[in-house]
């Protein structure tokens, strides 16, 4: 008897290809929700629960990226045993209750504790749509995958800050986390009754702390994944950086006030074209190709960033047009360089994946952190940060492929076995 293809475990019939992807971009997309729609409310939480340092209130996004990096470690080894679905059914059980304690917190203190304990015990909703994308796909399809279920969740981010923005017309701060708990009811009704398990019954794995150290090892130790693991948590810092800082930076300081919300989705709106274009291209040209490519861009424009940011005079628009050129080539690395450092992974596809999110997602939220702490009532920054970034990227690329850049080793489609 042949072994099954990740198609026949996980049956057209049942779910399809579409359905899946938006199934999937939905789950991240939780986490997304839990992120941007706090911006526009971050002042006002900041006084309502007396915050006070200014830059403090960035701590309600940065608490929430290093939980959610923390927790990555767990969910993947106990899907790889238990499946994917219980583990994803825990994580949306504790992302809308904690999600509640948030709206009833009465110290700036115990939100942002219950903030850290929901990123923590609900990154599997992080973690385990690449896994189960691992399951099916492979390859260069695998890479056209996820960079579409990038494109549908980066409908959130667009959204989101709108979505927090209208909540506070008619109701405070804390009907904001009203919301997502709300969300995360409707999706995890939807994934109980349509997501079929996608994990092989013979590839699952042992409960065994050293079972789970060598996957999670192996997950980070191979040369041709771990380059790209660290590479895309130190691009991906400049961006949450800009998270972190972003109401103070647009809002206030370049004088766009309400409007931040709309320039938010529009630079948003930037990254998920990026992604369309990316899932169009990517099986043509490789995942590599077009990281590569991209990543060289994402220098070029860090320098002029950098130029503007220290020269003097930057407007609004012409920061917005950098940043959202930067959000875009990030666009074109992100899902490549996910499916490039997952790709010799089949059998350990969970525990890969939350070794590898646990290290790409710590350094970027706490690279992120440092960047956006470090905001001085300038984009410079952010600037350096994008740069000195890039370029560390490049350097790790360069090691994970032994120098050269470009190539195309694997063929755009082969079923894992």
């Amino acid at each position: 008897m042949s072994a099954a293809t990740p198609e026949d475990h996980l049956p057209i019939r049942v779910i399809g290809e579409r359905e899946f992807v938006i199934m999937m971009a939905s789950l991240m997309a939780l986490v997304a929700l839990s992120i941007d729609s706090m911006l526009p409310a971050l002042d006002e939480i900041a006084q309502a629960l007396q915050a006070g340092d200014p830059n403090r209130r960035q701590l309600v996004v940065g608490v929430y990226l290093v939980g959610a990096a923390l927790g990555a470690l767990l969910p993947g080894a106990l899907a790889d045993r238990y499946g994917r679905r219980p583990v994803l059914f825990g994580a949306l059980a504790c992302y809308g209750g904690l999600a509640l304690v948030c709206a009833l917190s009465t110290s700036f203190e115990m939100l942002l504790a219950a903030r850290g304990l929901q990123a923590l015990s609900s990154a599997g909703l992080s973690v385990l749509p690449s896994a189960i994308v691992r399951d099916r796909f492979s390859g260069d399809r695998m890479a056209r995958v996820l960079s579409t279920i990038t494109l549908v969740f980066m409908a959130v981010p667009m959204i989101a800050p709108s979505f927090g923005q209208l909540v506070l017309l008619f109701a405070d701060w804390r009907w904001i986390f009203g919301g997502t708990t709300i969300m995360a009811l409707v999706v995890g009704t939807w994934v109980w009754l349509r997501l079929p398990e996608t994990l092989e019954p013979a590839n699952r794995q042992d409960i065994h702390l050293a079972t789970i150290a060598r996957n999670m090892v192996g997950g980070l130790s191979e040369r041709s994944a771990n380059g790209y693991v660290l590479g895309g948590g130190i691009v991906w810092s400049g961006l949450f950086g800009y998270l972190n800082s972003s109401q103070q930076l647009v809002a206030e300081h370049f004088g766009a006030g309400e409007s931040f919300a709309l320039i938010f989705a529009l630079m948003a709106g930037g990254m998920a074209v990026a992604n369309l274009t990316n899932a169009t291209i990517v099986m043509r040209f490789g995942a590599r190709r077009v990281s590569h490519a991209a990543l060289f861009a994402f220098i070029v424009v860090a320098m002029l960033q950098v130029w503007r940011a220290f020269a003097g005079g930057e407007t609004l628009w012409e920061f917005v047009g950098l940043m959202g050129a930067q959000m875009c080539l990030i666009a074109f690395m992100g899902a490549n360089f996910t499916s490039i450092a997952l790709q010799p992974f089949a059998r350990t596809a969970g525990a890969a994946a939350s070794a590898q999110m646990f290290v790409r997602s710590s350094l970027s939220s706490l690279l992120g952190i440092a960047i956006g702490q470090a905001f001085d009532g300038t984009a410079r920054p952010i600037a350096l940060a994008l740069l000195l970034g890039g370029v560390g990227a490049l350097m790790l690329v360069l090691y994970s492929e032994r120098g050269q850049l470009f190539r195309r080793p694997n063929p755009p489609y082969r079923p894992v076995p």
